[in-house]
């Protein structure tokens, strides 16, 4: 189906204000840089966990200000890292499932060890008490980021005709796919509501027309559909990261994940099922 950007880059409807100027422009020239190096897409997954867990030491170990902020420089760059892995796999032909579960076994292995070391902060200034604040937070970026992106992926399944983790019939096995599949159980409890837009587009396979007209329909509830999975995504996070560590404490941060972002997530997956059934009633109407 060639509806819009399948393989170089993401619409302008995914893409936030720093990810559209900043991050995806820088993410694909590195990648364009390492194609004719033998880099492979998973060592730069690696490299990004990396920087991740670089930018921890700095915050939670150092702790200085200059180390502070070459923390959230770090963390900042990150975000071209961690899109130059995806563009690096299209751009050499790379792109699979099993790519998919590193880049996200990375991401979240990184950002574990991230929020290990931040809890080590607390844990110096309130015990252990500490730890059930950093486990809340980090459950809670979890159901997050699965329904953020979820999100995102099955609206440009819709409206683009890109495949992700749970349209791969050889996913990966092993552990890589044994959370694969919890990844996709928790995005199903999340973003059900998509299941219906699902079953629409699949059923429309085969019928070019029919499948460019719901494409047309998607597109056109994408901007109010993708409102509240970006402003779960990271790149807030890492900026209340960096401003709750140059006010002295993760604490400000962690709290905010518990409460203003959790808030987000329930209005999102109200908001979402209203505007699935929207979109469901807009399909319907052509058909009759």
């Amino acid at each position: 189906m060639d509806v819009g950007p399948t393989v170089t880059g993401k619409p302008r409807e995914l893409q936030g204000f720093l990810n559209r100027t900043v991050y995806h422009p820088a993410a694909k020239r590195l990648a364009r840089a390492l194609v004719p190096t033998p880099v492979t897409p998973n060592m730069v997954s690696v490299f990004g966990a990396l920087m991740v867990i670089a930018a921890g030491i700095l915050y939670a170990r150092v702790g200085t200000t200059a180390a502070i902020l070459a923390g959230f420089a770090i963390h900042l760059l990150w975000h071209v890292v961690d899109g130059a892995d995806g563009d690096l796999a299209r751009l050499t032909g790379r792109a699979s499932a099993n790519g998919e579960v590193v880049d996200g076994l990375c991401d979240y292995g990184g950002h574990v060890a991230l929020y290990v070391l931040l809890g080590s902060v607390l844990d110096d200034a309130f015990g252990a008490a500490a730890w059930l604040i950093v486990i809340g937070a980090g459950l809670s970026r979890v159901a997050q980021s699965i329904f953020a992106e979820s999100s995102r992926r099955s609206y440009q399944w819709w409206a683009y005709g890109v495949p992700w983790l749970q349209h791969d019939r050889s996913a990966p096995k092993g552990v890589g796919g044994a959370l694969g599949r919890a990844y996709l159980a928790v995005s199903g409890v999340l973003t059900g509501a998509t299941s219906r837009i699902n079953a629409l587009v699949a059923s429309a396979e085969f019928d070019q027309a029919e499948r460019q007209r719901i494409a047309r329909l998607a597109r056109e509830v994408g901007p109010s559909f993708l409102l509240l999975p970006g402003m779960l995504g990271a790149n807030p996070r890492t900026i209340i990261l960096g401003l709750s560590m140059l006010a002295g404490s993760p604490l400000w941060f962690f709290l905010v994940e518990i409460s203003l972002f959790n808030l987000l997530l329930v209005m999102g997956v109200a908001r979402q099922h209203a505007q699935c059934r929207r979109l469901v009633d807009l399909i319907g109407r052509g058909r009759y």
